[in-house]
């Protein structure tokens, strides 16, 4: 190519300028050709290294020396932690300092640089994610919230104008009633008023007659004088007309009346990490496992449920819980129930979650649906064609993470949904291979707080992580010493250990973030555990099929922010 006339050049030798040069140096970087190398090593201000072309970029380059110039480094001083050349060895500088050579320093450094990149890529990057996640979901709640208060401050405007509006309308209808009740004194006043004068202008006429009559019988015997009697007037009524007298407004009452909004609050918390163990894969907790977990509650659900396949926190007081029947239940930790919503379908439900503003998803296999209720009535959030879905939770970013099995029971996979648009689809590891078992037997999903989304998977044995791009991070079988693992039911915590219910012998394990086994809680004598929830304060609750009961378990101590 022509370098006047393309963006772009086939590569030259920089001595003179010849095209596709085989060689190259790889101190001085710099493309040569067979005739140019020779001249190209006449220089004997610095070292050489040329190879084929192929191989460029593979010496190993010294740094210079800063004090001896036309040096390389080939030691490194651990007091003055700089790399130096031999000459430097015997300068007073470096008097009795120890010295290691630069290759083993590079590897020291590469050691702490692959330490440091462990912790960015595991701990800290992650962590920040699930920072920016969540501020993300509270930037929506924030909007959400805002328009409750609107809607909520119109409601409250509406009502206060109804108010005035009926507060008007009786004074007017009073105005009225008083108004037609003294316009009907005075028609009455006025009416015998009306026949008085009447009478009197008769009384008149007939008098002037009588004047000018000379029969003095009519004198006599007909004339009876009335004006005794026009000379009682009638009474007068004196009408007080209503005035209107407005109260001057206590804008500090009306403020008090109408309503007020809580105070502001804004309080930050400075999380900061800590890796205390640079040898350890394990966040350091700040809520350490007990040794020995407590039962702090049984909440027994056999009231409303013959059997229970699910249960979620809606709050730390409150669980919902769903069986082999069409209704989902709300207890309170004294068992007593609050609530029952029926399905929309009338079918029975595969699985509940709850979102952050408290509202109760559910999956409707039967159906094909995800539905959500947010009061009592159930809608429609997903339908699908072809699959079924099964297990449900919420992501930190509001988005819902669903549990596929196609109509043929041959196919899994893992959808996300923000809405109902879908967004991402799980279900192949990078191979091509399926990452999760197929069948109806159950499958749990929840979302770790690194974003990381873990599936038990009882037919496979195992629990499957991947991250929350789809990739596969890991899959925990049980611990070396165990035979047979039977996961049913997942949940996270807020220092992101996974716990898992073992179907087979009714203990819980729980890991770490990165599949490393912790410990079991194998002293709260469990019967066929079925799901797992965990709330706001890491208390751990467990559904038991076949009793129909929740058991609320204290398994780590109170978080420690350092």
């Amino acid at each position: 190519m022509d370098p006047q006339h393309s963006a772009q050049d086939v590569l030259r030798c920089d001595q003179c300028d010849a095209l596709v040069p085989k060689l190259y140096c790889d101190i001085c970087h710099h493309n040569l050709c067979k005739n140019c190398v020779g001249e190209h090593l006449l220089d004997e201000s610095k070292k050489h290294n040329v190879v084929p072309f192929k191989n460029r970029r593979s010496t190993v380059l010294y740094p210079i020396c800063q004090k001896h110039t036309t040096r390389q480094c080939e030691l490194f001083c651990e007091q003055c932690a700089s790399p130096i050349c031999s000459s430097c060895v015997s300068s007073r500088d470096h008097n009795r300092h120890k010295f290691l050579d630069i290759f083993d320093s590079l590897e020291r450094q590469r050691e702490d640089l692959q330490k440091d990149l462990h912790e960015l890529e595991t701990y800290i990057y992650p962590r920040y994610q699930q920072m920016a996640s969540n501020i993300i979901a509270r930037k929506a709640d924030l909007c959400q919230n805002s328009q409750k208060l609107t809607i909520d401050l119109n409601k409250q405007r509406e009502i206060w104008q109804q108010e005035i509006e009926t507060v008007i309308s009786n004074l007017k209808s009073n105005a009225d009633e008083m108004e037609t009740k003294q316009l009907g004194l005075l028609n009455n006043q006025e009416d015998k008023i009306s026949r008085t004068i009447s009478e009197i202008t008769q009384n008149i006429v007939d008098l002037k007659k009588l004047l000018d009559s000379s029969d003095m019988c009519l004198l006599v015997h007909e004339y009876k004088s009335r004006n005794a009697e026009f000379r009682k007037f009638p009474p007068q009524c004196k009408v007080s007309l209503p005035i209107f007298s407005p109260l001057p407004i206590d804008t500090e009452q009306v403020q008090k009346q109408f309503g007020t909004l809580s105070p502001f609050s804004l309080k930050t918390e400075e999380h900061v990490y800590v890796n205390e163990d640079a040898n350890s894969d394990v966040i350091p907790s700040g809520s350490p496992l007990l040794d020995v977990p407590q039962i702090r509650t049984t909440i027994n659900t056999a009231i409303g449920h013959s059997f229970i396949n699910s249960v979620a926190c809606l709050s730390e007081e409150e669980i919902w819980t769903c069986g082999v029947d069409s209704t989902m239940k709300l207890h309170n930790l004294q068992g007593q129930l609050l609530k029952s919503i029926e399905t929309k379908s009338g079918y029975v439900p595969s699985d509940i979650a709850v979102t952050r503003d408290g509202s109760l998803v559910y999956t409707d296999p039967d159906d094909r649906t995800v539905n959500m209720v947010k009061n009592t009535k159930p809608k429609e959030v997903i339908r699908q064609q072809g699959w079924r879905p099964r297990s449900v939770c919420v992501a930190m970013s509001g988005d819902l993470l669903v549990i596929m099995l196609s109509d043929d029971n041959r196919r899994t996979k893992v959808v996300r949904y923000s809405g109902s648009i879908k967004k991402q689809t799980i279900q192949f590891n990078d191979k091509g291979q399926p990452l999760y078992s197929s069948g109806h037997a159950k499958k749990c999903i929840t979302e770790n707080k690194n974003l990381d989304i873990c599936v038990s998977d009882y037919m496979a044995g195992s629990v499957i992580v991947v991250d929350q791009t789809g990739n596969l991070r890991f899959t925990y079988n049980g611990p070396p010493t165990k035979r047979q693992f039977d996961p049913i039911g997942v949940a996270t915590d807020d220092q992101s250990r996974i716990l898992t219910a073992d179907g087979n012998d009714y203990r819980i394990h729980i890991i770490d973030l990165n599949g490393k086994f912790l410990r079991f809680i194998d002293n709260c004598h469990l019967q066929n555990p079925c799901d797992l929830c965990v709330d706001t304060k890491n208390n751990l609750f467990v559904a038991e099929k076949r009793t129909g009961k929740v058991k609320k378990i204290q398994y780590c101590g109170s978080t420690i922010i350092r």
